[in-house]
């Protein structure tokens, strides 16, 4: 029912039509025993992801993100049960028709706190935020071996080095000008990153938009979308949480450290320098976004700027 879909250009036709997609959703439903159930897709995220009535999440990977399939099946079954907070629970996972693969997971409950946020007291931020602090720390202490096999990037080293070898380019493409542009190179040079550090399965994408909480109470209820979960080095899950939970915000971003270095009994001692060098060398980085989302110090310095994002003395 759906097509192949192995290029950008295949995505492009394909994933957003949803003449195209909604029959494949409904008659993969239907070989899951849940056909005629209510079927809704979710305006936001990168795969095509449905609500199946009140109970399921059905999430579509093409053949091009076939392997993101397996890994998001996987990370889910590992850490089910596992973390102070909930994640979607793992019905079924497997492959459809022309390379398409599915999961099929449990619907959590709560308000997406990139929703809420603006109508949440200080304090009940202030809560939140420590409640993700304790759930990294948490997650961070498991042991990612049994995943090794399908989550990269295996040479936590190499990969610092393919992504510094590319920053300049990743960000001349997203538009950065030229004045931060040519800081780069020095930046990365003077930011020691430890080439193997200790493993640590990394969520990667830590963000208010990845997150639910009760409005009865403002509690922190579900943490989802494992889909480009890593194993590498732990600060490179603090760039999501200063861009995206904490917004630079000094007191927020200190108050989610300090719950966080308790619960891994190892501290969180991430220097601003070292959160901003991953910023620059994460997959998805985007200073020009950043900039206009969080805003930028007025002298135009790579030193100034970790420091206006991710620091909180």
């Amino acid at each position: 029912m759906l097509p192949l879909v192995e290029t950008d250009e295949d995505w492009d036709a394909v994933v957003p039509d949803e003449k195209i997609m909604r029959p494949g959703a409904e008659d993969l439903c239907t070989r899951l025993g849940l056909g005629g159930a209510p079927l809704v897709r979710f305006p936001d995220g990168s795969q095509p992801v449905y609500a199946v009535g009140d109970e399921h999440v059905l999430k579509l990977f093409p053949a091009a993100a076939a392997r993101d399939g397996v890994a998001e099946g996987r990370v889910l079954a590992h850490v089910q049960g596992r973390l102070p907070v909930a994640t979607p629970h793992l019905r079924e996972s497997g492959t459809y028709e022309n390379g398409w693969r599915y999961v099929l997971m449990s619907r959590l409950g709560g308000e997406s706190l990139a929703h809420a946020w603006p109508r949440i007291p200080q304090a009940d931020r202030e809560r939140l935020v420590a409640e993700v602090g304790e759930a990294l720390a948490v997650l961070h202490a498991l042991d990612p071996e049994p995943l090794a096999d399908v989550l990269g990037p295996g040479d936590w080293g190499a990969f610092l080095d393919r992504q510094r070898d590319g920053a300049v380019e990743q960000q001349r493409g997203h538009g950065l000008a030229d004045a931060w542009l040519e800081q780069i190179p020095d930046f990365l040079a003077s930011v020691p990153l430890p080439r193997e550090p200790r493993r640590a399965l990394l969520h990667t994408e830590v963000m208010r938009q990845h997150l639910l909480v009760d409005p009865d109470g403002w509690r922190l209820t579900g943490i989802f979308d494992f889909e480009p979960a890593m194993i590498g080095h732990r600060a490179y899950d603090f760039v999501g949480v200063g861009l995206f939970v904490t917004r630079a915000d000094r007191h927020l971003l200190r108050t989610l450290l300090a719950s966080y270095g308790t619960g891994t009994g190892i501290g969180a001692g991430f220097e601003p320098a070292e959160l901003l060098a991953c910023t620059l060398l994460h997959v998805y980085s985007n200073l020009s976004w950043y900039m206009r989302e969080l805003g930028a110090p007025s002298d135009a310095k790579l030193t100034s700027l970790a420091d206006f994002w991710f620091g909180r003395d």
